[in-house]
């Protein structure tokens, strides 16, 4: 359900920049007989200029919120696939091991090493390979290959009903590519978006959303 593709890790943090203050120089006129004039008031151009705005770490902060992401006890993601075949799944994860995916054929439960599947009214209990379900809990493989990642913070805007940074995001590993991501308020990933080519030459979108972290009301239990 998830791409195999990036992660995230380091605090985030800002590098402040700040202006140096100038001084204005006060200006005199000649006294004339029995009078002194008093100084003029310094223009407004020798006031000290603003603060810059501070850098952005955006790279820091995108691993910072894909570690929150892998902290989680508990999330809700939709998966949304336009153009190729579209396709919309949803899926549930309680830590450390217990998966419900909703998928269109049915709906997929996994808890630790095994699987029950549901296809079409029939439901069947198999085994999964270790480490099958491991790589949903970092769906883009940032912390493994972290040395070839990059991030340019893209601004703020409005997305699923909160204030969100979104930002790009580019990898050289395992294979050259870029992404969209948002992270909310809480420093936690909002939705994830990349686009590509499918087998046969066809453009996707496909669009990760992210919700209800941590929420206890989200219980997944074996059929």
């Amino acid at each position: 359900m998830f791409p195999s593709r990036v992660s995230p890790s380091c605090p985030s943090r800002f590098l402040p920049l700040l202006a140096a203050a100038a001084l204005a120089v006060a200006c005199s006129r000649q006294p004339e007989p029995a009078t002194t004039a008093a100084p003029a008031t310094a223009p407004d151009a020798a006031r000290p200029p603003a603060a810059a705005a501070p850098a952005v770490d955006a790279l820091g902060e995108v691993t910072a919120s894909m570690e929150k992401f892998l902290a989680a006890r508990s999330f809700h993601a939709v998966m949304t696939v336009e153009g190729g075949q579209p396709m919309q799944n949803e899926m549930d994860f309680v830590a450390p091991d217990r998966y419900r995916m909703i998928m269109p054929v049915g709906t997929q439960v996994i808890i630790g090493d095994t699987m029950y599947m549901e296809m079409h009214g029939q439901q069947t209990k198999v085994p999964i390979p270790e480490g099958t379900v491991s790589q949903w809990r970092d769906p883009m493989k940032i912390r493994e290959n972290r040395s070839g990642l990059s991030a340019e913070f893209l601004g703020e805007e409005d997305l699923a009903g909160q204030r969100a940074r979104r930002y790009r995001v580019r990898h050289t590993q395992p294979e050259p590519g870029e992404f969209l991501y948002w992270i909310d308020r809480e420093g936690r990933p909002l939705q994830l978006q990349h686009s590509g080519e499918t087998a046969n030459g066809g453009p996707y979108t496909m669009t990760l959303a992210y919700s209800r972290f941590n929420d206890p009301a989200i219980t997944i239990e074996s059929p």
